[in-house]
Order: C-alpha cells, then structure tokens, then sequence
C-alpha cells in the first residue's frame, strides 16, 4: 500500500509528508516549550520549518534531475522519516542552516557531470560550502566532495581547483569584517566550534542510544546495497553515485569529529542516505520487499521519535 502511494510523484504525496512533518513539528515543539514568546523565538521557529521543508525538498530536486530517481516521492518520504530518528533537530537551529547551504552546494556539485557552466557550479558549491561553516564549522569538510567533482568531471583546466580558495577567502573576508563591526564573539564562538572531540559517551538516555545503532544500522545496510549493486547500475550514473557516497561518509565524518557531539549531527547524512535508500527501493525486484522495508522505517522511526520527545 504505502509503495503504491509513493511509486509516483503527485501533490497528494508531497501534501501527505508535508503534513507528517507539520504534525511531528508542532507537537514537538509543544512538549518542549519554553514560554518564550517573543518575536526572535518565534521567527527562529518559523526559520527552522522552513529549512526542514526546502532541505526535503532540494534532496527531491537532485534525485530527479540527475536520473537517481524514476519519479517516485520516495526521497521525500524517506528524508522525513530519518528526521523523526532524532527529533532534537526540530529544535537545532543552526545545524538545520547548516545542512541546508550543504544541500544548496551538493545540488550543484552532483549537477557538474553536464560540464555546463562548471566555473560558475564550482565556486557557488564552495561558497555555500564556507556559508554552512559558520553554522557548524566541520560542515566545512565537504569542500572535499568538491574537489572529488573536480577530479571527476573538470579536472584538466587548472583554473578549477583554484576556485573553492577564491570562494574560501570572499566569505572568510565578509565574515571577519561583519564580526569586527557588529560583535567579535563571532570569531570566538567558530573558534570553539573548530575543536576535534572524537568521544561517544554523549548519550543521556537509552533511547538516544537504540536510536542511534538503529540508525547506523539502516545507513550501512543501504550503503553496502549500493555498493554490491553499483556494477549493474549505467555507467554513466557511476560519479553520480560516487559523489553521493562521498557526501553521505564526509557525513559521518562531520558527525564523528565534532565538539557539542549529538544524534543531531547526523543531518548531514539524511540527503544521501535519503537518496541511496531510493535507489534500492526503486530497483527491487518483489514489491513485497518494498512494502516490507518502507513499513519497518517508517513504524521504527515512529518509534524512535516518540521514545525521546
């Protein structure tokens, strides 16, 4: 049944998860309110929704435009059930900024296989890139998937590679004079947040904890899908899907390594994991495996969220 309704892209799909998530949002933020009614807290929730819903959906454009998706709404609905995984997000301002000028910059590192305006893909991807850092700076890493697309796609014109440097500095200098202008602590705060803290014992509760291993549980068993299916699958598709590989381990990484550690820095894996389990889901062959893995994600994820609401 619920393969069925998401096989195809139509706008009760996208009604369907837009109201999920409106729902989940709402009830989340009313269990965890704080009284605070001013005017700043109530557009940084607005600012929070509106990142979550665009962030869905940038993941749907670049499945569709880049041939990863036969025009199903899996990636809508599978993006929004990763997020019920860890509802603390809901409430993560800048981790949601963040992930969002990610998303922006791997929309156009994927799209660079064309070779149309690739100068032009490169330095926005990178400038996007260096935006996200100042939300959380190990988003930072993902200048690496850069530099993977230019090997892949533009690597003889040398001009390339000097341009994520170029894009580096122009937001480096606005940066640093809007900070000196309005309030150094900008500096201080990216300089605490630029730290390597690689322990896991930030767990409070058990919950947090299954939540976490069932996650990584569903990320490896699609990652390793991909990977033994990646043979039969076009060639021409193969640095596509490399590239998404690549975002979906720079996640991890980001994850791994970050100071303030929580289950919330796994949004920078949502994306391609959202992208890589669609892959899987549309190629089946027994649609009773499609019905059997949506129906699992989505009562675990359930699950998951009402454990630590």
């Amino acid at each position: 049944m619920i393969t069925s309704f998401f096989r195809k892209s139509t706008p009760l799909n996208y009604s369907t998860v837009i109201l999920g998530l409106l729902i989940f949002f709402f009830y989340y933020q009313i269990k965890h309110v704080t009284g605070d009614n001013s005017w700043l807290n109530i557009v940084s929730k607005c600012v929070l929704l509106a990142a979550l819903f665009v962030s869905m959906f940038i993941t749907n454009f670049i499945v569709k435009k880049n041939g990863l998706s036969k025009d199903s709404a899996y990636t809508v609905l599978l993006y929004f059930i990763f997020l019920l995984f860890f509802p603390g997000i809901l409430n993560n301002t800048s981790l949601l900024l963040s992930n969002f000028f990610i998303l922006l910059a791997t929309r156009r590192i994927i799209s660079l296989h064309s070779l149309k305006a690739s100068k032009e893909k490169i330095f926005d991807a990178s400038l996007w890139v260096f935006i996200a850092a100042l939300f959380h700076f190990w988003s930072i890493l993902f200048i690496v998937l850069i530099f993977i697309a230019i090997l892949f796609h533009v690597a003889r014109d040398y001009r390339n590679w000097f341009l994520p440097i170029i894009a580096f500095f122009s937001i480096a200098i606005l940066f640093v004079g809007s900070a000196l202008y309005f309030n150094t602590q900008w500096i201080n705060h990216l300089i605490s947040e630029s730290m390597i803290d690689l322990r896991f014992d930030y767990f409070t509760n058990n919950n947090q904890n299954i939540a976490f291993s069932i996650y990584a549980t569903i990320g490896l068993f699609f990652l390793v899908l991909l990977l033994l299916s990646l043979s039969n699958r076009p060639l021409i598709l193969h640095p596509t899907y490399k590239k998404v590989i690549s975002a979906f381990v720079i996640g991890i990484v980001v994850f791994a390594i970050s100071p303030n550690k929580s289950n919330e820095l796994l949004v920078f894996t949502f994306a391609p994991l959202a992208m890589i389990a669609t892959t899987h889901i549309e190629t089946a062959q027994a649609y009773w495996k499609k019905e059997v893995v949506l129906w699992i994600l989505l009562v675990v994820s359930f699950m998951a969220f009402f454990a630590q609401a």
